[in-house]
């Protein structure tokens, strides 16, 4: 079978060429990153000194638990209130950003807010709220919810991109406002992606609300920062056991959740032989 002459080499290379352009990228920022390998250069006995290190942790010393679930209580809470608050302030902003429906000018202004947030660690957006509010859980509350406004716009955004928008221009041809269009239109086709980014979030605060303490936001993490202060590693130890349980109920959850949001979403078409 004779081949096609008639397609330039060139034309044939040019994929190619970008895929090796990348590969050649990637591996000299590995070797360009290899440096930090290294460490401090002096011969140690790595394991001898985690051996050390982990062996404080145990026995967890359980007798902190009923301060400690007060702690834990309060992450929660702090959590709560962070995801609910960026969500109010997420999706007008995910509006905003949206390359299908939003003026070009709203798009880029609205786009590089969010990358401004999310460019700010959330240590330091907790930061900002201790020294707005004190020392309290209401700083938390505001760093976190600064920091998820960030990540759930993106996501707002991306998820309303990606819906067709046939009916919604078939709803402003019948004579429908925008926010009629919007709420007829695209939210029925993007509330199970928004539902299921926000129980992502949640999961996520959770996490973050325990290491915000640290810097006086509140929750857990006060604890944690206090344990290791003092060197409490066996209480240090039983607080990130409650953690770690408190993260697997709620992941354990969430998936159900998810799982239940995408069954409706996609719905298996129904067994007919069972039926005869």
């Amino acid at each position: 079978m004779n081949r096609d002459l008639s397609t330039s080499p060139q034309s044939l290379l040019r994929p190619l060429s970008v895929l090796h352009l990348l590969g050649i990228i990637i591996i000299m920022a590995v070797f360009y990153s290899l440096p930090v390998l290294q460490g401090s250069g002096r011969e140690m006995d790595y394991t001898t000194q985690i051996t050390r290190f982990l062996g404080h942790f145990f026995p967890p010393d359980f007798s902190v638990i009923p301060e400690a679930m007060s702690a834990l209580n309060e992450t929660f809470q702090i959590a709560v209130m962070a995801t609910l608050f960026s969500v109010c302030l997420s999706l007008p902003l995910g509006i905003a950003g949206s390359k299908n429906i939003s003026p070009p000018w709203l798009v880029r202004f609205t786009r590089m807010a969010l990358n401004l947030i999310r460019t700010i660690p959330g240590l330091i957006w907790a930061l900002l709220g201790v020294s707005l509010v004190g020392a309290n859980p209401l700083a938390g509350v505001i760093g976190l919810t600064f920091y998820s406004t960030g990540y759930l716009g993106k996501f707002f955004c991306d998820s309303i991109e990606s819906v067709p928008l046939d009916t919604a221009k078939s709803l402003k041809a019948l004579g429908a406002d925008s926010i009629q269009s919007f709420q007829w239109g695209i939210w029925p086709q993007t509330k199970i992606h928004f539902l299921s980014h926000t129980l992502w979030m949640f999961e996520y605060n959770i996490r973050s609300a325990s290491i915000i303490g640290y810097v006086g936001a509140g929750g857990i993490g006060v604890q944690l920062h206090t344990f290791q202060e003092y060197y409490a590693w066996s209480k240090f130890s039983a607080v990130l056991i409650l953690l770690l349980g408190l993260v697997i109920i709620l992941d354990s959850l969430g998936e159900k959740v998810r799982q239940t949001i995408k069954q409706k979403a996609d719905p298996k078409p129904q067994n007919t032989d069972s039926l005869q």
